[in-house]
């Protein structure tokens, strides 16, 4: 299960991404810089983000661009995009939810709400990573159970192995039973995302 998400940090201006890491470094998570849009999708063509910040204006590839690539191109496609631009032109923030972006925060922001956001988007992302794991371990743990349990009724086996085999059997059954209750703790639509991204 992953144990810490990546978060992309995107923009031209080195102070910017000193300071995105100074608001961002206390949620304990592993934050990638790249200072274009090319360096962008390079990362995630090769890694998986919980969230990446876009600078909008930026030399070469902007960040509407670079949103869109990253959205055909990326290792995973739905991941959320937050822009972040000093432009304050209304036609930024509809391209910016026209290239899929799920915020559009203009600059100077308050570090506190930005932070809530990203923090947000990580705690979704840390939910279905885990999600996808237990799904994993009850098919397993399910696979095994009916093994056990057909073994268990072959006539030829052993007396005390079939007990053993019986007794394993009703282990598993519990913890299946285990694994359904924290399954059925997380959110609802949690569980539906992951559904559709194990398709």
């Amino acid at each position: 299960m992953a144990s810490a998400a990546k978060i992309l940090l995107v923009d031209d201006r080195s102070e910017n991404l000193v300071a995105l890491e100074a608001i961002l470094s206390s949620l304990g998570q592993e934050l990638v810089c790249a200072r274009s849009g090319e360096a962008a999708l390079e990362a995630v063509v090769a890694d998986e983000f919980a969230v990446i910040l876009l600078d909008v204006l930026m030399p070469g590839m902007d960040g509407f661009e670079t949103a869109e690539q990253i959205k055909q191109r990326g290792r995973y496609p739905d991941v959320p995009i937050i822009f972040l631009t000093a432009g304050a032109e209304p036609e930024f923030a509809f391209r910016g939810y026209a290239a899929g972006a799920v915020d559009y925060i203009s600059k100077p922001f308050d570090p506190w709400v930005l932070r809530a956001k990203v923090s947000v988007y990580v705690d979704l992302y840390l939910k279905d990573h885990q999600l996808k794991a237990l799904s994993g371990l009850v098919a397993a743990v399910e696979k095994a159970a009916a093994a056990l349990a057909g073994l268990a009724s072959e006539e030829r086996v052993d007396r005390n192995l079939a007990a053993s085999l019986l007794s394993g059997l009703a282990q598993l059954d519990g913890t299946v039973a285990a694994l359904r209750a924290t399954l059925d703790e997380l959110p609802p639509g949690s569980r539906a995302r992951s559904a559709s991204q194990q398709r």
